[in-house]
């Protein structure tokens, strides 16, 4: 992600800086942006200057900078995106957005990319209140118009209307359910002292060999003492069999790609930790200005592919053969 400033009238800042010159501006630009993507308001923005740099700068010069960022996530939310991406990895966090005069809690969906070359890339966010068939299929029309000309695993966790939108715009992509969000469902169901026991049992069916073993399983996890116990467990397995079953027929250095959308929610994790002070946001935009920059300086560090992708990757040209390795 590349970030741009626009040039703001010198007149602006106080004589102090003027003096400093160009180069000052440009350095307290970017400091003001920095602040603003670790999850510091306008407010505390504006005191850290003054005390630690003696710089008087006003609230509004400081939103004219933060605002600025809104060109940046425009241009890069509309970039070219790779024709062929192995594993998308989708999923949702929830903010408090201020909308027509009430706080909202609102999803800000986000979509993860594993590159060809094994590498992750974030491809886009947006922001919803509820979702469906109708908000995804604009999701995926966007991706499609962005580059992507087919997406082998979809790997969600119960999107609602994703499966139908998505296969009407790459009808060959093979949706997958999060089997770790599957786990962790199942678990909220049960005691501490349950847990365990349970886990065991669930981790018999997600590692069978073959769906028709696994399904064995699920059924006799059914009929078992825990599940007359606690049956809200198998049927919550059973309301998305059907985006669980393509899990089993993968090798399991693919399973070990897709067994979980943990990539997705450490993502998550380092975004909450800059937003949870802020309360709620004011708009749509300005929480979008927030998250892209905290994904900006994220994505900064992703280099490298994971260790077993090599692997991997091998895997994948067996399973989709041409499909893997179209350009």
């Amino acid at each position: 992600m590349r970030s741009k400033y626009p040039e703001i009238e010198l007149e602006d800042l106080n004589r102090s800086l003027l003096q400093r010159g160009r180069s000052a501006l440009v350095d307290l630009k970017r400091k003001i942006i920095a602040m603003y993507a670790q999850g510091m308001s306008v407010r505390e923005i504006k005191r850290f200057l003054e005390e630690q740099y003696k710089v008087e700068v006003s609230s509004d010069l400081i939103s004219t900078v933060t605002d600025s960022v809104i060109e940046d996530v425009l241009e890069w939310q509309s970039r070219p995106l790779e024709s062929m991406y192995p594993v998308i990895f989708f999923d949702a966090l929830r903010v408090k957005i201020r909308d027509e005069g009430s706080v909202r809690n609102k999803a800000v969906y986000l979509a993860l990319g594993i590159q060809r070359d094994g590498t992750k890339d974030v491809l886009g966010l947006w922001i919803q209140q509820s979702e469906g068939a109708k908000f995804w299929l604009g999701v995926m029309n966007e991706l499609k118009n962005r580059g992507i000309q087919d997406i082998l695993i979809a790997v969600i966790d119960g999107l609602k209307g994703f499966p139908e939108a998505i296969t009407a715009v790459f009808p060959e992509t093979e949706v997958q359910t999060c089997i770790v969000h599957l786990i962790r469902n199942s678990l909220s169901y049960c005691n501490w002292k349950q847990r365990q026991p349970v886990a065991r049992e669930l981790k018999n069916i997600y590692s069978a060999e073959t769906a028709e073993i696994a399904a064995k399983r699920l059924d006799e996890l059914e009929k078992s003492e825990w599940g007359k116990k606690i049956p809200a467990i198998a049927q919550s397995w059973r309301r998305v069999w059907d985006q669980v079953v393509p899990f089993f027929g993968y090798t399991p250095e693919i399973r070990k790609m897709i067994y979980t959308t943990n990539a997705i929610e450490s993502l998550h994790m380092q975004v909450r930790k800059v937003i949870k002070n802020r309360g709620h946001f004011p708009s749509d935009e300005a929480a979008t200005k927030l998250i892209y920059l905290v994904l900006r300086d994220i994505t900064k560090k992703w280099q490298k592919a994971p260790i077993n992708w090599t692997s991997a990757s091998a895997h994948f040209a067996i399973q989709f053969g041409p499909r893997f390795d179209a350009l």
